[in-house]
């Protein structure tokens, strides 16, 4: 039967939570995998998040002029506006959310404080390291500084795929077991086309420049010759940008991140609505991701997309999908049926697509179906 078992650890190890999921087939049902996953103390989670809260007040600090407020398709983005010389310029700050404004307002303060929240800062990343948060290797966490330096993820910029999948561990305070969920050699970017060309700001040096400096050939695509991928020159791993279709799939410019990106259809699902998080590299690198729950559901739609060659990451994609759902229908319940809802009135070939993997994932299917 299948079902979810809680171990009780003992009490010196009080810190540690191990929930460990099986999934049993029947005569009837294709079997999941077993999967175990382990909760961060409550330490190592505060310190995530105060890390993370530190991250963003640093972003926030590098506030030059007077904040400037432009309005949108009903959304409010908030710019830096400042003088150089006789020419005034923009810098593109984010969404205008509450905690934002908040941060903004304190900048003086922020300011003051910088030497302070440098230090703490790096207290705080040496104390995750201890507790066992994976580490970002030193090549891509220098991508991902130079990255987040030039203003990749402050203009839309989001990582998806496995790379984003390792960063959970903050966000919800899980342990990876299974180096095959939290391991790849690759790293994937995507960002909305529309969202690059209203932004009116570029990032200061070129995605491609940095990949370059960093040993990555560019790899022009077969037939149009453009360049939306990078391969590393002494090594297997590949950086690839990527933008929602709506339709078909094509090349598309990124203007903000003065890319090429490859588009692909259900990719507006998994990047609404990105969240930042921390990369564990020297004192943290300040990344976005995708909401959790959506990860889980996208996971669903296209692991169903992949065949032939492909089953291998199909077979990933629904370990990944499993896992998720199992956390957050503990932890985010609301959150995870509401992303599940959404896709499925998407329309008749999202539902599809879900309903097929499913077939494959009896305990998660029989998680979303009781959250219905």
């Amino acid at each position: 039967m299948n079902g979810v078992h809680l171990i009780a650890m003992p009490s010196e190890l009080a810190t540690l939570q191990i929930v460990c999921i099986k999934y049993i087939s029947d005569a009837h049902k294709l079997s999941e995998p077993v999967m175990e996953f382990l909760s961060h103390s409550r330490a190592a989670q505060v310190a995530y998040q105060d890390l993370l809260r530190l991250h963003l007040e640093e972003a926030a600090a590098v506030l030059v002029g007077s904040v400037e407020e432009r309005h949108r398709n009903g959304r409010t983005y908030l710019y830096d506006r400042f003088r150089i010389g006789s020419q005034m310029k923009s810098r593109y700050l984010g969404e205008a959310t509450p905690e934002l404004r908040h941060r903004l307002a304190n900048v003086a303060e922020l300011k003051a404080d910088a030497q302070g929240r440098a230090k703490t800062m790096a207290r705080l990343a040496r104390l995750l390291r201890a507790e066992g948060f994976i580490r970002t290797d030193r090549e891509t966490g220098s991508m991902l500084l130079a990255f987040a330096r030039a203003g990749v993820f402050r203009l839309g910029g989001t990582i998806v795929g496995t790379a984003a999948f390792r960063l959970y561990q903050g966000e919800l305070g899980v342990r990876f077991h299974s180096d095959e969920l939290a391991q790849t050699g690759d790293i994937d970017f995507a960002s909305f086309e529309r969202l690059s060309v209203a932004l009116g700001d570029r990032v200061e040096e070129s995605p491609g420049n940095i990949l370059q400096a960093l040993k990555f050939d560019p790899v022009p695509g077969l037939y149009d010759r453009q360049v939306w991928k990078w391969r590393q020159s002494q090594g297997e791993a590949m950086v690839e940008f990527l933008t929602p279709a709506f339709g078909e799939e094509r090349v598309k410019p990124l203007p903000a991140l003065g890319v090429s990106a490859q588009a692909l259809n259900y990719l507006n699902f998994l990047i609404a609505e990105p969240i930042p998080a921390l990369a564990l590299y020297r004192s943290g690198v300040l990344v976005q991701i995708p909401r959790p729950e959506r990860f889980a559901i996208h996971k669903l739609i296209i692991a169903d997309r992949r065949d032939g060659p492909h089953q291998a990451k199909a077979r990933k994609d629904r370990s990944q999908a499993a896992f998720l759902v199992s956390v957050l229908s503990q932890d985010r319940p609301d959150d995870l049926i509401d992303a599940y809802t959404q896709a499925l009135s998407s329309g008749p070939r999202w539902r599809a697509r879900i309903e097929e993997s499913l077939k494959l994932m009896p305990h998660t299917a029989e998680i979303l179906h009781s959250l219905s």
